[in-house]
């Protein structure tokens, strides 16, 4: 009998709709027509019913291997063309693999200039691409393995920290990482001290570009010089009265003293596919920087 399906891709087919159908999706006769046209179907919630008897496929003369080579290269030409018109950033293969269409080591990330803590896909009402969240989750490993190897003592910030205490991962809406880490330790890390010596960008064997930042008196590490998603450094120091500051305030909220008892000892927590440290009390660092009910209650954007 027949059976209804999600998406049709690869193999050759007749699809009967109605017209006004066709001509209400947003990119109705875009190439490849079916691909197109079962992505455009699955976000309305349409299913394919699939016939039994299949219509008769024309006479072909069969193609040599360069025109089989061509065919496949257009073919695939089209299809990449289509994934960045539709913003499709990660395609899951039906064998598992994953296909990414996103932004990479060599490319610019997939926003643009953050205005008032807001990157250009909130605007768009989307979260974070997938892509994004992928070099955000490599760079912070990388960031935290490279701290952890000097004996530099550092701990989750902000929205950071508030999502690995909610998810053990970024938050899917955020667009960096907050590190705090104690000043003092600055000169432990070979990449720290290069750019606090010099004040000039450094990159390290795997690509990673790490900075001072121009915004003030703390530091940044990029997920390559071309993708600017990065992971931000703050360098606090104990004041007398036991209190942790830092000589750099941007207004955020959570941008805030708080005494070195809540901070010490370090804890370490699941984090971005790996493990970073964390405030001994993660729940009331939290809540002294966001206020109360922040873990359970968090504001999303939009």
């Amino acid at each position: 009998g027949a059976e209804r399906c999600g998406a049709l891709d690869g193999a050759p087919a007749v699809l009967l709709l109605r017209t006004r159908d066709l001509f209400s999706l947003p990119f109705p006769l875009t190439l490849p027509l079916v691909t197109s046209l079962s992505l455009q179907a699955a976000v309305r919630g349409w299913r394919f019913l699939l016939l039994p008897d299949a219509f008769p496929l024309a006479r072909r003369s069969p193609l040599s291997p360069h025109g089989q080579w061509k065919a496949r290269d257009a073919l695939e030409r089209q299809r990449r063309t289509l994934m960045e018109q539709f913003g499709v950033k990660l395609e899951v293969l039906p064998d598992g693999q994953r296909r990414w269409h996103g932004c990479a080591k060599d490319t610019p990330r997939c926003f643009g200039t953050v205005h008032a803590q807001t990157p250009q896909y909130l605007l768009a009402g989307r979260w974070t691409p997938p892509c994004c969240l992928r070099a955000l989750r490599l760079t912070a490993r990388h960031v935290v393995a490279e701290l952890e190897a000097a004996g530099v003592r550092y701990w989750l910030e902000g929205g950071s920290l508030l999502g690995a205490v909610r998810l053990g991962d970024i938050i899917p809406w955020d667009y960096d990482v907050d590190l705090g880490l104690y000043r003092e330790d600055v000169p432990k890390c070979r990449w720290l001290a290069a750019v606090a010596t010099t004040g000039r960008p450094v990159e390290d064997p795997e690509g990673f570009l790490w900075e001072k930042a121009a915004e003030g008196e703390f530091f940044r590490v990029h997920f390559s010089r071309s993708n600017r998603l990065h992971v931000d450094l703050w360098p606090f120091y104990v004041r007398p009265g036991g209190v942790m500051t830092k000589d750099t305030w941007l207004g955020h909220r959570q941008d805030v003293e708080f005494p070195e008892s809540l901070l010490v000892p370090l804890v370490p927590v699941a984090f971005a596919g790996g493990a970073a440290r964390a405030p001994r009390d993660p729940r009331a660092f939290l809540e002294l920087k966001f206020g109360p009910g922040v873990v359970e209650n968090p504001e999303y954007p939009n």
